[in-house]
């Protein structure tokens, strides 16, 4: 499990490792690991995985599966059905709920040969930055147990650095595969939206929402992407494009790549720390030929209600649809069918889903349209229109993931505004389309990972993969310290 997904991928296809001998190795390391970090709402059962991997080993053999990531374990975001394993947004509301269908990007996993061994803990309904408003309890960080792992794919991020799975999907709202893997010291990617099938995700914002990976590294997150983005006539916004030669971009190349660093996100309430260490990896870039400015990208301070506004209209809409009669939870004592409704819905919602559906129906209601949801469509516009100036002039915008490192269990719960102001360098890029990614740049003064963000124009996937590479070069993996330590013994 401390191996690269590309890594592992590679000795099972030399038969250095069985496929059984991987899954094995995954099951093990959940069973014997998770309890410390809750990373799993559910975990396949053993028999079935090794039943997976024993198939897939006959294909491998057969010269049926060729992909670099045949036979290896892979987890999923427990908003992404798969057919006959319970999926539950880590909602009361859907804690009975098993799809009879699996998600297009789930699928493709299937089809390149990767083990499924379960589904990762979220906030409910990916609604949250820190994996605490799940159901079924809060994923710890792995670097330090008593911090969370950022969200809301965080149950994801955390099982890649404890070391229980080599690489996971997660979603992308507002920055949920990025500020997470920021967090737990991991590389995510957002892909640009419509690059990913959304068929099959249980939806939150359909405007923002795209599925990505999560691995220890860059090449891990090209193979994973490569493997998932393809067109899907399933999904309205899928887009059709053949440029999904993502692991063709790992070259140790940046010259004379034009990098643009935005003087809005270096300003009052970033931590120092981080600030230091993205200009650090800045200067990297410049010493390997890049050519790096300050510019004011503009917009930034709209950015954060924009986002909450259309989030919470999309999400509101989206939730509509549970409601205790067709599937999920449905409360015991009821006396009419709108009492049914109302019980099922309170009783099945956490207070982070009702506040938001509030929200989202306030913004959405007679009277408030216009001077909320439609002013904050034209907000989204004139974002996305910054980002289109600032692309004329540089291939990528390098900046923070967020504003702090991992904060303490319950912080950021007790105030929910500074939570939302924590996804400041990352909403953006979901109001306007855009592909960014996270890897890890350095640590603060507690020994905790920063992350950096790189961000391309809409499909430039390959851009940002290619710089990310290039950076990676210049800095070796660090593993959590219990991970570390566990490897000794």
């Amino acid at each position: 499990m401390s191996l690269t997904a590309v890594t592992l991928g590679k000795k099972i296809k030399a038969g250095e490792v069985s496929v059984a001998e991987a899954a094995k190795a995954c099951m093990d390391s959940i069973e014997r690991y998770d309890s410390e970090y809750n990373c799993f709402v559910t975990v396949a059962d053993r028999e079935g995985v090794m039943k997976q991997a024993e198939e897939i080993q006959k294909k491998i053999d057969n010269g049926e599966l060729t992909g670099p990531l045949a036979g290896v374990p892979v987890a999923i975001k427990d908003n992404m059905c798969l057919n006959g394993m319970l999926t539950t947004c880590s909602s009361k509301i859907l804690s009975n709920f098993v799809p009879t269908y699996t998600s297009e990007a789930v699928e493709k996993l299937i089809e390149a040969g990767m083990v499924i061994v379960g589904k990762t803990n979220m906030d409910e309904f990916a609604m949250g930055s820190t994996t605490e408003t799940s159901y079924y309890g809060e994923t710890k960080n792995p670097w330090d147990k008593n911090k969370v792992p950022g969200g809301s794919s965080g149950g994801s991020a955390a099982a890649v650095a404890a070391e229980e799975v080599v690489c996971a999907l997660g979603s992308d709202t507002g920055g949920s595969i990025r500020q997470p893997a920021s967090f737990c010291g991991v590389t995510g990617i957002k892909p640009t939206y419509g690059r990913v099938s959304r068929y099959g995700l249980i939806a939150y914002g359909s405007s923002l929402d795209q599925i990505g990976p999560l691995a220890k590294d860059v090449t891990d997150c090209a193979a994973l992407l490569e493997i998932i983005s393809q067109y899907d006539k399933k999904d309205s916004t899928s887009v059709n494009r053949d440029d999904n030669d993502f692991t063709g971009a790992l070259v140790d190349d940046v010259k004379g790549l034009k990098i643009g660093l935005p003087r809005d996100y270096f300003s009052e309430g970033l931590d120092p720390d981080i600030k230091d260490a993205v200009y650090a990896a800045a200067k990297k870039l410049e010493e390997k030929g890049a050519i790096v400015e300050e510019f004011d990208l503009g917009m930034v301070e709209y950015t954060i209600p924009t986002y909450y506004i259309i989030a919470a209209a999309e999400a509101s809409s989206n939730l509509e649809r549970f409601d205790g009669v067709k599937y999920g939870y449905r409360t015991d004592s009821y006396t009419d069918l709108h009492n049914m409704y109302k019980k099922s819905r309170s009783e099945g919602f956490g207070p982070e889903v009702k506040r938001r559906i509030m929200l989202g129906s306030f913004v959405l209601s007679s009277g408030y349209y216009d001077a909320y949801y439609v002013k904050a469509l034209k907000a989204k516009a004139l974002i996305k229109r910054a980002y289109d100036k600032a692309f004329e002039k540089y291939d990528i915008i390098l900046g923070p993931v967020a504003p702090t490192t991992a904060l303490k269990m319950g912080e950021s719960l007790s105030d929910p505004i500074k939570m939302y102001l924590g996804d400041v360098y990352t909403v953006p890029v979901n109001l306007a389309g855009l592909p960014g990614i996270s890897l890890p740049c350095g640590y603060d003064r507690d020994g905790m990972p920063i992350g950096l963000q790189m961000v391309s124009d809409a499909f430039n996937e390959k851009t940002i993969i290619r710089a990310a590479y290039a950076y990676e070069q210049t800095r070796e993996y660090k593993r959590p310290a219990d991970v570390a330590e566990r490897g000794q013994n």
